[in-house]
C-alpha cells in the first residue's frame, strides 16, 4: 500500500471510530436503532451523499444560480467560510425566509412575452441569503451526519427549512419521501415568504415540495413521473390510513363514554342503541296519544249526529232549514210538558 493510501485508511479509520476529524466527528448508528429512519443512520459506506441531477449548478434556475456567483455576500464572504458551523450560524442570524429572491428587489418591469417574470425568468434581482448559503453549502458537499443535524435543528426553523430544500434539490427522487415523510405530522411553523404573510408547518411546507414544482419564482428539479406516481400513491395511502385512525380514536371514545355512563350511576346507559329504543318508545307513545284522541273525536261526531232531529236530517243541505231545525225540537218538547201539565 502507498502512502497515500495508507493516510486515507488511516483517516477513514478515525471518521468511524469517533475521532474529531476536520472539526467533525464521525460515528456509525446502531443499525437496528429503530427510532432513526434508516436513510439517516449514519455508516462507514454512506456517510457521503449522493448527488442527483447537475453536479454543478445544484439543478438551480440559471438566473438564479448566476446571481448567486455574482453577488457580493457569496464572492465576499461566503467564498472565505470553510466550516459547517460558521454556515449554521449565518443561516440562525441571517435567515428569514426561503425564496431566492429579497423582497422588492425583483425587476420585472419591461419584459414582455414569455419571458415576462414567469418561472424564475426575467431580469433578475438581489438573490436571497438563503440560496447563496444553499449553494455554499453544496460546493461544500455537505455530508449526512451535517444535512441530518440541519433537519433535526431545535435551534433554527430556518435551518431545518434549508436542509430539506437541499435535499429537495439535491438528493435522488427515490429518496425524497424517505427523507421527508417522517416530518409529515411535524406542527412547528415557518414562514418561507420574503416579507411573511405565507405561514405553514413544515409538515404542509414538504408536502408541496414534492407536489408542486414551483416555489416562489422558481422551479424544483422534476421528479420522473413513474416516482411523482408513487409519491401521489402513498399521500393517498397515509390519507386513508390517518382517516382510519380517526374512525378508531372516535370509537374508542364513544365506548369510553358509554362505559363511564353505564357504571357512573347517573342513569341508564345513553348508548346510540339506547337512545334509538327510547326515541321509539317515545314515538309509539305519541302515536297512541293521537289514535285516542282520534277515536274520541270520532264517537263525540257520532253522538251528535244521533241526537238530531228527523226534519234537520232530511233538510241538511238547506240553509234555513240549518238554522231554524233547532227550534221545532225545543218547541215540541215545550207544547208536550204543557200538555202533561194541563192533565
Amino acid at each position: 500500500m502507498n502512502p497515500a493510501d495508507a493516510a486515507a485508511a488511516a483517516v477513514q479509520a478515525m471518521h468511524f471510530a469517533g475521532v474529531a476529524v476536520n472539526n467533525e466527528i464521525v460515528y456509525e448508528d446502531d443499525a437496528t436503532d429503530n427510532t432513526i429512519p434508516d436513510i439517516q443512520k449514519i455508516t462507514k459506506k454512506n456517510n457521503v451523499l449522493p448527488l442527483w441531477g447537475n453536479n454543478s449548478t445544484m439543478n438551480l434556475n440559471p438566473l438564479v444560480l448566476e446571481n448567486i456567483i455574482q453577488c457580493t455576500y457569496y464572492k465576499n464572504y461566503l467564498s472565505e467560510a470553510t466550516g459547517f458551523q460558521q454556515l449554521s450560524d449565518e443561516c440562525y442570524y441571517n435567515v428569514a425566509h426561503l425564496e431566492p429572491w429579497e423582497r422588492g428587489t425583483r425587476k420585472t418591469q419591461g419584459m414582455t412575452g414569455m419571458c415576462g417574470g414567469v418561472r424564475g425568468v426575467g431580469a433578475g434581482g438581489v438573490v436571497s441569503t438563503a440560496f447563496c448559503l444553499m449553494y455554499k453549502m453544496f460546493t461544500m458537499r455537505l455530508t449526512r451526519k451535517q444535512l441530518v443535524s440541519m433537519i433535526n435543528s431545535t435551534q433554527s426553523v430556518y435551518l431545518r427549512g434549508l436542509g430539506f430544500m437541499y435535499i429537495r434539490f439535491t438528493q435522488p427522487p427515490p429518496d425524497l419521501w424517505a427523507w421527508m415523510e417522517p416530518y409529515f405530522d411535524d406542527d412547528e411553523e415557518i414562514d418561507p415568504r420574503s416579507g411573511g404573510g405565507d405561514k405553514m408547518t413544515i409538515g404542509q411546507m414538504l408536502r408541496t415540495t414534492l407536489t408542486k414544482l414551483d416555489w416562489y419564482g422558481t422551479l424544483f428539479p422534476r421528479i420522473p413521473v413513474p416516482i411523482q406516481k408513487e409519491i401521489e400513491q402513498k399521500f393517498r395511502e397515509r390519507a386513508q390510513a390517518e382517516e382510519d385512525a380517526r374512525e378508531r380514536r372516535r370509537d374508542e371514545r364513544n365506548r369510553v363514554k358509554e362505559h363511564k355512563a353505564m357504571f357512573s350511576g347517573d342513569g341508564p346507559s345513553t348508548s346510540k342503541e339506547e337512545r334509538l329504543r327510547k326515541r321509539s318508545a317515545e314515538k309509539d307513545g305519541a302515536d297512541d296519544v293521537r289514535r285516542s284522541e282520534k277515536h274520541a273525536r270520532k264517537e263525540e261526531s257520532a253522538e251528535r249526529k244521533r241526537h238530531r232531529c228527523k226534519h234537520h236530517l232530511k233538510h241538511h243541505h238547506c240553509r234555513k232549514h240549518r238554522t231554524q231545525c233547532p227550534k221545532a225540537p225545543r218547541a215540541a218538547t215545550s207544547d208536550s210538558a204543557k200538555e202533561k201539565k194541563g192533565d
